[in-house]
């Protein structure tokens, strides 16, 4: 159920910054797509290069959208 509601709100912040806790990591990143239980994050380096993270929604333990400061 909560996964339901979850993919339901997550197009509506497509291009928001996020932070996408699992398990092992803390992602931080550009929201930039969500289909059929996945997160597609872009994520910059210190190097500033983009990379590109899929992250299954079953392995997400909390997402949070940081306000802008």
């Amino acid at each position: 159920m909560f996964q339901d509601r979850l993919i339901d709100q997550l197009p509506i912040r497509i291009g928001a910054g996020v932070e996408i806790a699992t398990d092992n990591n803390l992602i931080e990143g550009t929201l930039s797509l969500v289909i059929g239980g996945l997160i597609f994050i872009i994520s910059i380096s210190s190097y500033g290069i983009d990379i590109r993270l899929i992250i299954p929604l079953n392995s997400i333990n909390f997402i949070r959208f940081p306000a802008a400061a």
